[in-house]
């Protein structure tokens, strides 16, 4: 037994993960900075919608955005870096989630609009907050039961969902913004057409590490022609502060009123099935096996960020599926680069200066960018569904049916606009909001309740299918086996099979020991071998 603790020791020190490589910090600082560049259109159009709708002024606006900002770096930073058993400490970028838009629209209104009524949205911001922290918490075997609702057919369908959502919004972008004068001009198309253009010579051509930055570079090269063209302006930087410090309450204290808190719950019920999503997609993509403690760890992160966000004055905040897409495109898996966004978007949300440089890229580069990585975020979910057997004619209606309720609020808007009551709409006008819960429902209806552990070794990695069971049979099969040897042993030699028990149960406990360790440990079968 000795020598199989010492094998698992010496294996488990020959196998590092990337996921974990803290890189050199010019790297961290060049690649972080991308991952905010790739990330800053998301992060700021929630808060812009919003303060718009609430009819904010321009200041107010101004402190929306860099409260969002600030609030997205320690939020990024507790996720990636883990602080105890909160994090999950991967590369997920948090930002504001999208699903609470309309919600959040509905709330404010029916409160008066302005800032009173963002007083009353942060009442059930940190209330809902609170609630998926304190769910996260849950004793290990209810939340189990909990996530046996989100099974690779779930997850899968949801991260798609995410991606063919977002590709209208970087689309968008790419005509020049929702709203803006030039909206539709080609001259956006072409500055969209440029940057993704660079961006794929890039990806082909490009040295790896030109490769993993290409994103960036895509940005920086398209504002510069922009800039020279005259159509990249940086006038708002001379207006703006050097600092501007968030604190807490800015608007007031918090209003609590039912109504909201149970729309808001509802809202984090889809951004938690969004995070588990990206959390699974996040880890496949790094090679790093996800079990329910992690997704735990994610969610907890999600509400102590978003009741975080409702006392600095932002929003809900989940696992950002863009950012996903960035992981994949560049393969830089190292949480530590997320952890130097975070440091960064804190800096951002304290230097108004700063933000509006960022801020200055036109809405056709940024959406030229963002259009390749939404895409990538939809193959994220349609890798996850390869690993589902769709050739099962109950696991294709979950995902077709699901998509067709995903493309409703975009296809038929006046079904929400003038044919349904205003709060119910609220609700239901979101494509992830009505394709998450057509997925969880119609899974259930046509499978039921997944096993446990279903986005496991027995999914992810199908070679390694039969280790969970060979590592729960071993301590039998090992006791039967060595009594059977003992048996032999003993008849030959006339000795008692009693005098062995020791021998038996040290090896039962060892051979269990074994492959439990093979069960669990990942990507580290290969570095393994030669030390096995």
């Amino acid at each position: 037994m000795a020598r199989v603790a010492a094998r698992l020791s010496t294996s488990g020190e020959q196998s590092t993960h990337p996921v974990d490589e803290v890189l050199p910090l010019p790297k961290l600082a060049l690649y972080g900075f991308q991952h905010v560049l790739a990330f800053y259109a998301g992060a700021v159009i929630v808060p812009i919608i919003v303060g718009g709708a609430l009819g904010l002024s321009t200041e107010q606006l101004v402190y929306l955005i860099n409260a969002d900002l600030f609030t997205c770096g320690i939020a990024s930073i507790i996720q990636a870096w883990g602080i105890g058993r909160i994090g999950a400490r991967l590369p997920l970028i948090q930002g504001v989630t999208f699903t609470a838009v309309s919600p959040m629209i509905a709330i404010g209104l029916g409160a008066g609009g302005g800032t009173a009524g963002l007083l009353v949205i942060y009442g059930a911001v940190i209330t809902a907050g609170i609630a998926t922290f304190a769910f996260a918490w849950l004793p290990p075997k209810a939340f189990r039961m909990v996530m046996r609702l989100f099974p690779p057919v779930v997850t899968g369908t949801v991260i798609t969902v995410l991606g063919i959502v977002l590709i209208p919004v970087g689309l968008n972008d790419a005509a020049g913004g929702l709203g803006t004068p030039d909206f539709g001009d080609p001259k956006n198309f072409a500055y969209a057409g440029g940057t993704m253009l660079f961006i794929l010579v890039l990806m082909k051509l490009g040295k790896p590490f030109l490769s993993s930055i290409s994103i960036l570079l895509g940005l920086v090269g398209g504002t510069a022609v922009a800039f020279l063209l005259g159509d990249a302006k940086f006038g708002d930087v001379t207006k703006s502060d050097w600092i501007g410090i968030t604190t807490p309450f800015h608007y007031g204290a918090p209003k609590f009123a039912w109504f909201p808190i149970l729309l808001m719950l509802i809202v984090m019920l889809i951004t938690m099935v969004e995070t588990t999503g990206d959390t699974y997609a996040v880890g496949d993509i790094v090679g790093k096996d996800i079990d329910s403690e992690t997704v735990a760890r994610a969610l907890r992160a999600d509400g102590a960020a978003t009741a975080l966000g409702g006392v600095l004055n932002s929003f809900p905040y989940v696992a950002f599926a863009e950012n996903v897409g960035l992981v994949r495109m560049t393969k830089v898996k190292s949480r530590f680069v997320v952890v130097a966004a975070g440091v960064f978007m804190i800096l951002l949300g304290l230097i108004p200066k700063a933000a509006a440089i960022v801020a200055a890229v036109p809405h056709g580069v940024l959406g030229g960018a963002a259009t390749v990585m939404f895409a990538m975020v939809a193959l994220a979910g349609i890798q996850t569904l390869a690993k589902v057997d769709l050739k099962e004619e109950k696991n294709a209606l979950v995902v077709g049916v699901s998509l067709a309720f995903a493309l409703l609020p975009a296809t038929v808007p006046v079904l929400f606009k003038d044919h349904m009551n205003a709060d119910l709409s609220s609700l239901l006008n979101s494509g992830v909001t009505l394709g998450a819960t057509a997925a969880i429902v119609l899974n259930l209806i046509f499978n039921g309740l997944a096993k446990d552990d279903a986005h496991g070794p027995q999914v992810a990695l199908p070679a390694q299918a039969s280790a969970p069971a060979e590592a729960e049979a071993a301590p039998e099969k090992a006791e039967k086996a060595e009594k059977a040897e003992t048996v032999e042993t003993a008849a030959e030699t006339g000795a008692e099979p009693a005098d062995d028990a020791e021998t038996v149960a040290e090896a039962a406990v060892g051979v269990a020991v074994a492959a439990t360790a093979g069960a669990e440990k990942t990507d580290s079968d290969e570095a393994a071998k030669p030390a096995s």
